[in-house]
């Protein structure tokens, strides 16, 4: 919410910034009215304070500008004015350059050459005053926007294409979806389609010529003819530009928010605590590369096998790998999605099967993990280790800790969303990084086991600090209180405050700093704790926790804010922490789903009922990894027995789902699937 305002805000004060600069430019040009300074004033959007600008911009050489060089813009006056009973041709011949006005120093673009020059040149400087009008132009644009409709065709219809469903398409400008902006505006891009805005040119014509024609006169087919090359040569495709720029500005801020919405649930999907995890990158030829990394994350041991085409090495790869799962008490396999996903895992499942140790396996996205693993961080992280294992070590470690592996990923590359490839990748960059700073923040950082990375995304740290806190602790030990945070190098006073309160500090000496309670409310915590019998230390007692929480339940939170002089909000907030010190929201999010046997593409049947994990979110559904090789849609139309607007409204993404199977298509290697009665 506070995001949404802050770019309204930034929205607003670039709007005011440039009324201010246009109403300066009009008025150095001595041509500012009441009437400008009101319309300004009115004008609610940038392209309204544009439209307004555009008569008194300066021009590059139009034909226009040729033709007022040429003094000619007294003619297009009369013209518009359609008072005078001269005919036209008498009035032109005025204009005309005579032979006598004429030497070798007279510059060619200033000479008249006859009466047809001279009305072509009024009329050249009428069509652009037309279509300079603000009023028309905001008026044609309303008219675009209600009757008309986008309309594409394909370049090559023999050529099959992604873009086939746009071959032949049409679909009103004010209703077609984001997405379906998107990936006309990508076809285009890809020369698979044609373009077009089909609108009511009639309606457009008529309405202009009423507001400038005023009755039959001899200049009545002059305007009319110069209203129409006004519309066809200037009006049309500037607006048609505007519209389709507008519509694409719309459809990228659409596709960022659905973006952010896939991708906070994804940086916050629950941790996977208490395992020796085993990382399994697939491939063919280069053979799959295997990390192990213990429960805390530090990495134990690496390896590459050979169970894929074309080596073909199963007992091989399997020997070594049951070998490294019995030394490291391995209790789950983390396998990449990527190239040999299946094949891999179908060798995983059969392994499993040979063996008694108590192992399962999850398939984990692998999105990023190449950029990740040539990535500057990457080798200051794993100096000693072979780029192509980094990949298996990042995909052990997103299954074992998504947000703090997450964090070292251009967000872009995380693998959510719809064509955020498109977008304007800086508007991109900032809201991403807005959404992975409240992920964050939401879940509180272990000041003394983060790395740069997750801390840098904590409020009030940039890298540069995230760095020296992680020098500090290196030289220092661990941290034993959050003050001690302003020890640290170029971390001042203003960034302590800002940042304290999402710092946490496991076997501290304070236990409200393992909670998200501010230094600045630790002595209202104390006091609320002592009023119910407690202090502070009885949070570390299991069983006086258990007290606590009931105690604090019973609070009358009006009386007692009253009492510490503390606002409601503020101590419905503290309650609830020391109700739940230490705790992680991520463990009230859907688990992971973990399998020990593999499930074929020829093993669904229409009907059967499985169990998936929402991967993305899309504005036409949602896409579900029921453990075949291509994750199955689910259409909007199918997500509820209910209508649903927004597929965000019903799922996102890590949610664990039951879908039936009620689409295959074999060619393709696609599944459509339903939540209706599943």
């Amino acid at each position: 919410m506070l995001r949404d305002f802050g770019e309204k805000l930034t929205y607003l004060r670039n709007l005011e910034a440039r009324k201010d600069e246009v109403r300066t430019s009009i008025e150095n040009q001595g041509k500012l009215t009441e009437e400008i300074v009101i319309a300004l004033e009115n004008a609610k959007t940038l392209s309204e304070v544009e439209d307004i600008y555009r008569p008194y911009k300066q021009k590059k050489k139009t034909r226009a500008t040729i033709a007022k060089a040429k003094g000619l813009e007294p003619l297009a006056e009369i013209i518009l004015e359609q008072k005078e009973t001269k005919p036209i041709e008498e009035i032109a011949l005025q204009y005309v350059t005579k032979p006598e006005e004429i030497d070798e120093n007279t510059p060619k673009e200033k000479i008249v050459e006859s009466v047809e020059d001279a009305i072509q040149g009024a009329k050249d400087i009428i069509a652009e005053m037309i279509s300079d009008n603000p009023e028309y132009r905001k008026q044609i644009k309303r008219r675009c926007y209600r009757d008309g409709f986008i309309v594409t065709k394909a370049i090559n219809p023999e050529e099959k294409t992604a873009y086939n469903m746009y071959y032949e398409f049409n679909e009103k400008v004010n209703r077609i979806p984001s997405h379906r902006i998107l990936a006309i505006n990508r076809g285009e891009k890809e020369e698979a389609l044609k373009v077009k805005l089909d609108k009511n040119e009639e309606d457009i014509l008529s309405y202009i010529k009423q507001d400038t024609i005023k009755g039959k006169t001899q200049f009545t087919e002059i305007l009319e003819d110069t209203i129409l090359d006004s519309w066809q040569r200037l009006i049309e495709p500037s607006i048609d530009r505007e519209i389709r720029s507008d519509l694409t500005e719309k459809a990228d801020a659409q596709a960022i928010k659905v973006f952010g919405k896939n991708a906070k649930p994804l940086l916050l999907a629950a941790p996977l605590k208490g395992y020796t995890v085993m990382g399994f990158d697939p491939a063919y030829r280069t053979g799959c590369k295997i990390a192990v990394i213990d429960e805390t994350g530090k990495l134990l041991a690496t390896t590459t096998v050979y169970p894929t085409e074309p080596q073909n090495d199963v007992e091989g790869a399997k020997k070594e790998l049951i070998n490294l799962i019995k030394k490291y008490k391995v209790g789950v396999i983390a396998i990449g999605n990527g190239t040999a996903s299946r094949e891999s895992e179908s060798f995983v499942s059969n392994m499993i099967k040979e063996i008694d140790e108590d192992v399962h396996y999850a398939i984990v996205s692998e999105a990023g993990a190449s950029v990740y693993s040539a990535s500057k961080l990457a080798t200051e992280e794993y100096p000693d280790i072979n780029v192509s294992l980094r990949g298996a070590i990042s995909i052990a470690r997103r299954l074992q800790d998504p947000l703090a592996e997450l964090v070292k990923i251009d967000p872009k590359a995380i693998g959510v969303g719809q064509y955020q490839h498109d977008v304007d990748q800086k508007k991109l960059t900032e809201s991403l990084t807005g959404v992975v700073e409240d992920a964050v923040n939401e879940v509180g950082v272990d000041v003394n086991t983060a790395t740069p990375s997750l801390l840098s995304y904590v409020s009030g740290i940039n890298k540069t600090i995230a760095n020296n806190i992680v020098k500090y602790r290196d030289e220092n030990g661990k941290l034993k209180e959050r003050k001690e945070l302003l020890k640290v190098d170029k971390l001042g006073k203003v960034a302590y405050e800002q940042c304290a309160g999402f710092i946490r500090i496991p076997g501290g000496k304070n236990p409200l700093e393992n909670t998200a309670v501010h230094p600045e409310s630790y002595e209202i915590a104390e006091n609320l704790l002592k009023k119910i019998g407690y202090k502070k230390e009885d949070l570390l007692d299991k069983a006086k926790l258990k007290e606590i929480k009931t105690n604090l339940a019973s609070i009358k939170i009006p009386e007692t804010a009253q009492e510490l002089s503390v606002g409601e909000m503020t101590l419905k907030d503290i309650i609830d922490e020391l109700s739940k010190p230490g705790r992680d929201p991520r463990d009230e999010m859907p688990k992971q789903i973990l399998r020990a046997d593999v499930l074929k593409f020829e093993d669904l049947i229409e009907g059967m009922t499985l169990t998936g994990t929402v991967r993305n979110v899309t504005d036409f559904g949602a896409f579900v990894d029921i453990g075949v090789k291509h994750d199955g849609l689910v259409h909007i139309s199918n997500l509820s027995n209910s209508f649903v607007k927004n597929p965000a409204d019903v799922v996102s993404v890590g949610d664990i789902v039951k879908v039936k199977v009620i689409g295959i298509d074999n060619e393709r290697q696609k599944v459509q699937l339903s939540m209706k009665d599943a």
